[in-house]
């Protein structure tokens, strides 16, 4: 069952560099919600695994955090989008990509450092890197729609993030 787990994780994270290199505007919506749903399949499979070998463990704590850096982009996209009110007619919503510049690669060193973070368990660790993350941005926060994103885009890419490490958390018992 532990090797389920492995497997799992590291066809999540080859999907969300399959779905990275897309782009974020060709992405399918349905991409996302295969990765969310894989990953949840690791995570019942990992809660019900019996204890795994050291090295199967150190193996499935790399494809988490593989899987963490990876599949994060492409969820935060359709947060985003789902998050977006131009549905509605509403012009530079949270969608928009020429808001908040770079964050897509932003969002790839924060959920590798979350990862980082959580499995050291350490809490400052995250405050900090949430903190950084919110000051390098601050000057550009002052328009709602880019505060929108960046609180939209930060808490999928977290979620994430912690969810993929969080089956890691799973499989150790």
């Amino acid at each position: 069952m532990s090797i389920a787990v492995l497997v799992v994780l590291a066809v999540v994270a080859a999907g969300g560099l399959v779905l990275t290199a897309r782009g974020e505007r060709v992405r399918p919506p349905w991409g996302a919600a295969l990765l969310t749903v894989l990953l949840a399949a690791a995570g019942v499979v990992a809660w019900a695994a019996e204890d795994p070998a050291d090295g199967l463990l150190q193996g499935v704590t790399v494809a988490a955090v593989l899987a963490a850096v990876l599949g994060g982009g492409p969820v935060a996209t359709a947060v985003l989008r789902a998050a977006d009110p131009a549905a509605v007619g509403v012009a530079g919503g949270p969608q928009d990509p020429s808001i908040l510049r770079g964050g897509a690669w932003i969002g790839v060193l924060e959920r590798a450092a979350v990862a980082a973070a959580l499995l050291a368990g350490s809490a400052e660790a995250l405050a900090v890197v949430l903190a950084v993350k919110g000051l390098g941005r601050f000057a550009e926060l002052r328009a709602p729609a880019a505060a929108e994103r960046f609180i939209v885009g930060t808490l999928a890419s977290g979620l994430w993030a912690a969810a993929c490490v969080g089956v890691a958390v799973l499989l150790r018992g």
